[in-house]
């Protein structure tokens, strides 16, 4: 069935697909021009084979059988989903890969809340299993601007919780176990036996699934295959609207977790997911790992994984991560990547063979064996080196700081600002950015400072205006950039990061090591002037 439509503004996918209010999504014809958009732009569905799932949250049901109606109507041969519409953004990434297939559309606003009046997202993975290159989300806004029709078939709704074979027409739908197959892939690249030991042995875990899509692969592996007690994994039934929760895995949102880690009986690990299963947070008793930190030490002891025993080729991080995963990279002699914000710029890294893992500050890490972050791998390469070193987090941790030096790091978010003010404050850091090397502030000496360009070294292609860098020659660093992932107002991230190399001067507390880089953020950017705020909403 043909129907006659016309553009929808506001359609542009960010740095991970499309994100909108739940009910700008179920308004009339918003959903289905983008998906029809996606297929025009990429040549069209006609014998093509999908891989459709999401997260589980508000209107995840309905987008599933919208998404297959159109798929048939537009011709394709075959959709593989997740039993329920479910499928988590690494789980639908392997799939992709392991059945060779055209691509996937993943329905997820990631670590944002879901309800009726919280937020929905999709975005179209390539064949490679990782999120389209910017060069096709132009294309795919671009169709959306011209529009005129799409196609959806007039046909009963698909029984997506059972199990097995059906058709749309002329079009197979394989509804599949979610699980089963990403559970697989996960024991090949990890030493269960040896994790199984650990738990065995009376090792204590707490895993908050925050009630979204982690829960079922978490209480899969973790408990079942692994023997983690029951109950490890709390929170673990995804909800369409979290539960009420706000599944983002960082000490603002895992609160619960965050207290009971550091609480006088605490586990001996911790660790929490998001909404669509691709970021992680993890703690140790009393002691909470940042971001790029667990990259750092993920990249130095991930060898004692079978699935890296050979060794790393590279790592690769975003711009505002820290550069603690450099310093590993430069002791084991391995290439080491700088990229813009957005997991789609780790894919021709990955896929030409030069890196082995990728992170981002904002609780992502990955390896090559998917195209996405992906949450629980992190966790269980975690487990594998626990298992291997027999030491607990907080002396892993001491361990790495005398050897690598300390990256002191956290991320400031102001969130929700009106656009006007967050783009004078960028705009105003960025006028003075010429003037800045050679400065001395706070004691830290200015020697970089620019507006962020990408060259990827693969295909050439530019990236530009990706981030304000202050950078100083004591291996500082300030860096100021607004987020794509929101859906209402701006969010204006401030990174703020200072090395310290050792021996002394590494057990400080965060803010407090700081505090210099911070006065000298303010100085030069102003965001508390300009906004009158008294601070950051979220402080990671």
């Amino acid at each position: 069935m043909r129907v006659r439509t016309r553009p929808i503004e506001g359609q542009k996918p960010g740095t991970s697909g499309l994100r909108k209010k739940t009910k700008v999504f179920m308004s009339e014809g918003y959903l289905e021009n983008f998906v029809q958009s996606v297929f025009d732009a990429t040549g069209g569905a006609e014998g093509k084979t999908y891989v459709v799932g999401g997260d589980g949250r508000h209107f995840n049901d309905h987008a599933v059988q919208v998404i297959l109606k159109m798929a048939a109507a537009n011709g394709a041969r075959r959709v593989i989903v997740g039993r329920g519409g479910f499928l988590s953004t690494p789980a639908a990434s392997h799939l992709i890969r392991l059945h060779r297939t055209d691509g996937g559309l993943i329905l997820s606003a990631s670590h944002n809340p879901g309800g009726p009046d919280a937020d929905f997202g999709i975005k179209f993975n390539t064949a490679n299993g990782g999120p389209a290159p910017e060069a096709l989300t132009e294309a795919i806004h671009a169709r959306t601007l011209e529009i005129d029709a799409y196609h959806i078939a007039d046909e009963a709704d698909v029984e997506i919780d059972r199990i097995g074979e059906q058709h749309i027409g002329g079009m197979q739908v394989s509804v599949i176990d979610p699980v089963a197959d990403y559970a697989a892939l996960m024991e090949t690249i990890f030493d269960f036996p040896k994790i199984r030991a650990l738990f065995s042995g009376g090792f204590r875990m707490r895993f908050d699934a925050m009630c979204a899509i982690t829960g079922p692969y978490a209480v899969e592996i973790l408990e079942h295959r692994l023997g983690a007690p029951p109950g490890t994994v709390v929170n673990a039934t995804p909800l369409p609207d979290f539960g009420g929760l706000h599944p983002d895995p960082n000490p603002t949102w895992a609160k619960v977790l965050m207290d009971e880690m550091m609480g006088p009986d605490a586990p001996d690990f911790g660790a929490a997911s998001d909404g669509d299963g691709d970021r992680n947070m993890v703690v140790g008793r009393g002691i909470y790992i940042a971001p790029s930190d667990s990259l750092a030490v993920l990249a130095a002891n991930a060898r004692l994984a079978p699935g890296y025993g050979g060794g790393l080729r590279g790592v690769a991080r975003s711009m505002p991560t820290s550069t603690a995963a450099d310093r590993v990279a430069a002791v084991l002699g391995i290439g080491s990547y700088e990229t813009p914000t957005g997991w789609k710029f780790f894919g021709n890294l990955l896929d030409s063979g030069r890196v082995t893992l990728c992170g981002e500050e904002s609780f992502g890490t990955g390896s090559d064996h998917v195209r996405e972050k992906d949450g629980l791998w992190a966790v269980l390469l975690w487990l594998n080196i626990l298992a291997e070193r027999k030491e607990t987090v907080r002396e892993i941790m001491s361990d790495h700081w005398r050897r690598f030096g300390r990256n002191y790091y956290s991320r400031h978010d102001y969130e929700a600002l009106p656009a006007n003010l967050a783009n004078r404050i960028m705009e105003g850091l960025r006028a003075r950015l010429p003037t800045l090397p050679g400065q001395c502030l706070e004691g830290m000496t200015v020697s970089a400072a620019d507006d962020f360009a990408y060259a990827d070294p693969v295909d050439g292609s530019m990236s530009r205006g990706q981030g304000l860098r202050v950078v100083f020659s004591d291996g500082s660093r300030i860096v100021l950039r607004l987020s794509g992932t929101g859906t209402e107002g701006a969010t204006l991230r401030l990174y703020l990061e200072r090395y310290v190399a050792g021996p002394d001067g590494l057990d400080a507390e965060v803010q407090a090591a700081l505090a210099p880089v911070i006065r000298t953020a303010e100085a030069l950017a102003a965001i508390r002037a300009i906004t009158g705020r008294p601070g950051p909403d979220v402080v990671t």
